[in-house]
């Protein structure tokens, strides 16, 4: 398991909360320590996440997570609410860089995460959390750039180039219902007159007086006109008809 889905279920789970995202990190510069301050516990990971709890209405906060050495535990420090948070600074705009600051209503602090492109995941997470759940006094984001800014644009261009995509498939579909319709209609139609043709052939032979033709010529020559007016029906809607004409009726 991660460190991230380790913090995820052992800090943020037993309170109902659910983990957004995660940057490792380390102080660009040493925190001041009181001088009366002793029993360090030495060596630690930390950790900066955010989450949303799962109860309604949701709220979001930012969480200082640590791990201490020799430790496979994980102890929340600091948290903040979303709205506490006031200035987004990610120091350089033109190039990809590790190091950001974080200033809220009562604290500042500048980190550096483990990786660039880990500062920048985050940071996307963070803006569309932001632009989500906050309606009033949105924190400012400043010297980002413009791929982590635009991150929820992407989003949903790819989203819209998806939709494109069904709604033609759709289209394509119904049309094609439309012509397997009226072939399903035609080929009711040649059932029925196959049927008629059927019960002709049951008949006993006999012979027209007039021309002497007998029935059995009429049902031959019927038969092959039903075929050749079939393949006319299938063929039809893809613009390639094929035609097979009937054989002229000779008198028997």
């Amino acid at each position: 398991m991660s460190a991230k889905s380790a913090i995820s279920k052992e800090i943020f789970a037993p309170l109902d909360e659910r983990m957004l995202g995660a940057v490792q990190v380390k102080r660009r510069t040493k925190k001041k320590i009181p001088f009366l301050a002793t029993g360090g516990q030495g060596e630690y990971l930390t950790y900066i996440c955010l989450s949303v709890t799962n109860k309604k209405p949701t709220q979001a906060s930012i969480t200082k997570v640590k791990q201490f050495e020799g430790s496979t535990s994980f102890v929340r420090r600091s948290q903040w609410m979303l709205e506490q948070l006031r200035q987004v600074n990610g120091i350089d705009p033109n190039r990809d860089s590790a190091e950001f600051d974080l200033l809220f209503e009562n604290a500042f602090d500048q980190w550096v995460a483990s990786t660039a492109s880990e500062k920048c995941t985050f940071f996307q997470i963070l803006h569309h959390t932001c632009q989500r759940y906050l309606t009033d006094r949105k924190p400012e984001f400043i010297n980002c750039q413009s791929k982590i800014m635009g991150g929820n644009s992407i989003l949903h261009s790819a989203a819209d180039s998806v939709t494109s995509a069904v709604q033609k498939a759709s289209q394509a579909l119904n049309e094609r219902g439309e012509r397997l319709g009226r072939a399903e209609e035609k080929t009711e139609d040649l059932k029925n007159s196959a049927q008629q043709f059927a019960e002709t052939a049951h008949k006993p032979l006999r012979t027209d007086p007039s021309c002497g033709v007998t029935t059995a010529s009429y049902c031959a020559a019927a038969l092959l006109g039903a075929r050749a007016w079939f393949v006319t029906a299938v063929t039809e809607e893809t613009s390639s008809e094929l035609w097979f004409p009937s054989p002229l009726l000779q008198p028997s």
